[in-house]
């Protein structure tokens, strides 16, 4: 016998409830409406039941009346009768009497018993309908007959045993018998309810499947009103999904001139404005992109000749006046960093026209990291900044493109070394099974949260006014940042005034897999060995 995977189950009705606003909604119906039908049901079921039995109850009460009034008037006739009374043909006259004065369709049982501690002999002996089991009738009850007055009820409800073993409601109506020469006796009839007790069943079945039916037309309704409804906000959905996937023609179908087809108008309206904006948008950004790279590569001919023409300067400036040799030397700087900055703009410009592609291969990012600290090495001692490498062991290797993974180091170190305010500045590297991590952090004046929001901008620096010995053009982190992303990885950042600043890269150890956890925390936890080995 195959098992019910109950798991998956109820992921698949967890995941229809929280997927689909037409099941929901159709199921929110349901429930309500069968417990509102549920309710009533169960009110009208109790209230029938109640009035059933009640106008049951008062007819057996009118019929036990007319009843005892028979019997008694037949014993009491056969008393003023000039013959002799025989007791036991008037109590079975009286019997039959009893049967034809009630018309219970459950049948009527008889029973007449002498009341408890009277005096004299017993001229009639108890008698009872056949198979009718005087044990029914309660000493409690009949202690209530035999102190009561003549001609008044008594009842009580009691269970009829059936031939089946099955049990039948009914009722014992008691009242006491005054028999002339036999004494006092008490009269009791027990009728059985069970017609009633079927009809109540009939009634609640006829209630629990009009129920059911009722929840199931109202499902079937509330399925195909919310189908009418949702449908033209499913379609809204959809074309929605398009147009942020880019296809921005797509639009809905306007039909009729109800609330529905005014949100289709509505909602094609704006989808033509963003698709104009967005048309503009991108023609502004494509000759932006073309006039940086055009301008780039014109400036590249004039630049060429203008570093020529400074470098010739430049190596004869001790032949010059000292003003000339200065201006010779400004000239040279200036153009280096215009060469820079040219190259830093072309590479931009190459980033937003997505033509830039990795050349991946297995790297030794340790080795990597020692590289970029020996090319800034110089300018670090000549700041007064130590740099430090921490690498805790693991797998270091990772295929990454060497030269974009340098110059996001040469970045970071720079930047670091601009702003530690000359005390150490720590490399860290660390790895795990998935992702490697390299982050460098500084101990110098740090960023405020607002300019950590700004620090990938392109041409931001968070203080302008300070004087930069890297000579950096502004573009240094936003290039950093897109390298990172080219390689999926991340290029994270940690900053408190006073503090210092804390840039965690994390790469993935295999090209294009995707990383979830970064090796480094940020900014890492510093121990001893990173406050006394510097790097070299």
């Amino acid at each position: 016998m195959r098992r019910i995977d109950w798991r998956g189950l109820l992921g698949r009705v967890l995941h229809a409830w929280s997927s689909s606003l037409h099941v929901r909604t159709v199921a929110i119906t349901v429930v309500l409406s069968g417990v509102a039908v549920s309710v009533t049901g169960a009110y009208m079921a109790v209230t029938i039941g109640a009035n059933l039995f009640d106008s049951r109850r008062e007819q057996v009460l009118v019929e036990s009346e007319r009843a005892v009034l028979a019997a008694q008037s037949i014993f009491d006739s056969a008393a003023n009768s000039a013959a002799a009374v025989d007791l036991e043909t008037t109590n079975s006259n009286a019997q039959n009497a009893i049967a034809r004065s009630t018309s219970s369709p459950g049948g009527t049982g008889v029973a007449i018993l002498r009341t408890f501690g009277q005096d004299g002999p017993r001229l009639l002996q108890d008698s009872a309908t056949q198979g009718l089991d005087t044990g029914l009738i309660s000493r409690a009850l009949r202690n209530s007959v035999s102190e009561s007055e003549e001609l008044r009820l008594y009842m009580q409800s009691v269970a009829l045993p059936r031939v089946d073993g099955g049990i039948d409601p009914g009722y014992v109506v008691g009242s006491v018998l005054d028999i002339p020469s036999a004494g006092q006796y008490e009269i009791y009839l027990v009728y059985n309810f069970a017609d009633a007790q079927e009809t109540l069943g009939f009634v609640q079945q006829t209630l629990a499947l009009g129920s059911l039916a009722l929840v199931l037309l109202i499902a079937a309704v509330a399925w195909v009103v919310v189908r009418i409804v949702i449908g033209p906000i499913r379609l809204a959905a959809e074309t929605s999904e398009k147009l942020a996937a880019g296809q921005l023609e797509e639009r809905i179908p306007e039909r009729g001139e109800d609330v529905i087809a005014t949100l289709a108008r509505s909602f094609n309206r704006m989808a033509d404005s963003l698709q104009q904006q967005i048309t503009r948008l991108a023609t502004l950004s494509r000759l932006q992109q073309r006039f940086v790279s055009d301008v780039s590569h014109e400036l590249r001919t004039p630049l060429t000749t203008i570093r020529l023409a400074g470098d010739v300067l430049f190596d004869q400036r001790k032949d010059f006046a000292p003003v000339a040799a200065r201006t010779a030397e400004l000239l040279h700087t200036q153009v280096e960093r215009f060469e820079v900055l040219l190259a830093d703009l072309l590479e931009m410009s190459r980033y937003d026209a997505g033509a830039v592609e990795i050349e991946a291969e297995p790297t030794n990012l340790v080795h990597l990291v020692e590289e970029a600290i020996d090319q800034v090495s110089t300018l670090a001692e000549s700041k007064g900044s130590d740099l430090r490498l921490v690498a805790r062991g693991g797998y270091f290797e990772a295929d990454v493109d060497a030269r974009r993974v340098r110059r996001i180091l040469q970045n970071l170190l720079g930047n670091a070394i601009d702003h530690g305010e000359s005390k150490p500045i720590v490399i860290y590297v660390d790895s795990n099974s998935t992702a490697v991590a390299i982050a460098v952090r500084d101990y110098g004046v740090g960023m405020t949260a607002a300019q950590t929001e700004r620090v990938f901008d392109r041409f931001w620096r968070a203080d302008p006014s300070r004087q930069r010995t890297t000579g950096g053009t502004g573009l240094g982190l936003a290039i950093a940042l897109e390298d990172a992303v080219l390689h999926n990885g991340w290029l994270e950042l940690w900053s408190e005034p006073g503090e210092g600043t804390c840039f965690r890269l994390t790469l993935p150890r295999n090209a294009n897999a995707p990383i979830s956890t970064s090796p480094l925390a940020l900014p890492p936890d510093d121990g001893p060995s990173d406050v006394e080995q510097p790097h070299g």
